[in-house]
């Protein structure tokens, strides 16, 4: 009889035993030789918490407020491409189970299910739309004007990515989509190669002029995703974002780049609440939540184990996924004393050596 999963670990072994190797690769895989994708997760490995003792903090608050809208908890799906690789129902299941737990999900420019059915299974939750600008912007325009139309509340602008970053596990592999994966949003073919049609028809030229030509053809709030620096926050700031989203394209871009967990406390500093700041990339427990907010973040968006969880058992997958985060956030602000999320203040968390 096979054990539950309890942690995200273990979802991350029953989704490797059910994916064949190139699709693992493709999901699992970083920039060069791997160093920022391993940091993503060793950043938190570093993390101690401080606990206040004698505080009840039975049945902690962890709703929060993003854009206008009620968050069950400061847990969100990031932007990942091609979920139907996962599970046939792709992000249908993840919209599902994500709305279900009243969290919100971004849905990848490359999502293999449409806007409208992924709209109508949000029921209400947040969904937002994660962008990358083409060369010919009439398809950005479109896939915008689609999204917006089906309901989509918040557009993620990725800025991290003017060509892919060389992924050496794909290129060993030489990986191919199957022929009826595509993405369900965009027109055209030459889908099969995502490295090939990313460096045919993504915008190398892309820079800060795109936040105003997004204002210019829709009303929806602009986050922009891929920041990593002081710098880049302020420009961010000063060009009218809605948000930020401290992200290393899950180490997937640019090898040597900072973990995201490293680079927030300076970018959260520099912000200075003038816009929501969120993160993603290396979060696999609760506590690490924890940590996230206790460093400046707003709300943390989790990746690679959604995708576990979909892989492993599709809706009630990604559903048992959420819960543990969501349970081991509870836990964590119960037994540190934190009451509600107004309470997760810096000195909350100190850094040492990994465990």
């Amino acid at each position: 009889m096979q054990m539950p999963a309890l942690t995200l670990q273990d979802y991350r072994r029953l989704a490797q035993e059910r994916m064949e190797r190139p699709v693992w690769d493709f999901f699992e895989g970083g920039a060069g030789e791997e160093h920022t994708l391993a940091a993503n997760e060793r950043a938190f490995d570093r993390v101690r918490l401080r606990p206040t003792v004698l505080r009840p903090a039975a049945g902690p608050d962890t709703t929060c407020k993003i854009l206008g809208r009620t968050w069950a908890a400061p847990i969100g799906v990031a932007p990942m491409a091609f979920h139907t690789l996962a599970h046939p129902d792709g992000e249908l299941a993840t919209v599902r189970a994500a709305a279900a737990r009243g969290l919100p999900v971004t849905v990848s420019t490359f999502a293999g299910r449409a806007c409208e059915e992924l709209a109508a299974a949000a029921a209400g939750a947040p969904l937002w739309l994660q962008l990358y600008c083409f060369r010919d912007r009439s398809v950005t325009r479109r896939l915008i004007e689609r999204a917006e139309r089906a309901g989509a509340e918040a557009l993620v602008l990725t800025v991290d990515a003017p060509r892919l970053g060389r992924r050496l596990r794909d290129v060993r592999n030489d990986f191919r989509l199957p022929p009826h994966i595509v993405p369900a949003n965009l027109d055209g073919g030459g889908f099969s190669s995502p490295a090939a049609h990313a460096r045919a028809e993504l915008d190398p030229s892309l820079d800060w002029s795109a936040v105003p030509w997004l204002r210019s053809v829709t009303s929806l709030p602009v986050l922009v995703k891929g920041v990593l620096t002081a710098p880049d926050a302020l420009r961010a700031v000063e060009a009218g974002v809605d948000g930020i989203i401290v992200s290393n394209h899950g180490g997937r871009q640019l090898d040597g780049v900072p973990a995201t967990l490293e680079a927030l406390p300076e970018i959260a500093a520099a912000v200075r609440g003038a816009c929501p700041v969120l993160i993603d990339g290396g979060i696999r427990r609760g506590r690490d939540v924890l940590a996230c907010l206790a460093l400046g973040a707003d709300a943390a968006l989790v990746g690679r184990p959604v995708l576990h969880g979909l892989a492993a058992g599709g809706e009630d997958g990604v559903g048992g996924v959420l819960d543990i985060l969501l349970e081991e956030l509870q836990d964590a602000m119960t037994l540190t004393g934190t009451r509600s999320l107004a309470d997760i203040l810096p000195d909350l968390v100190r850094t040492g050596e990994p465990w």
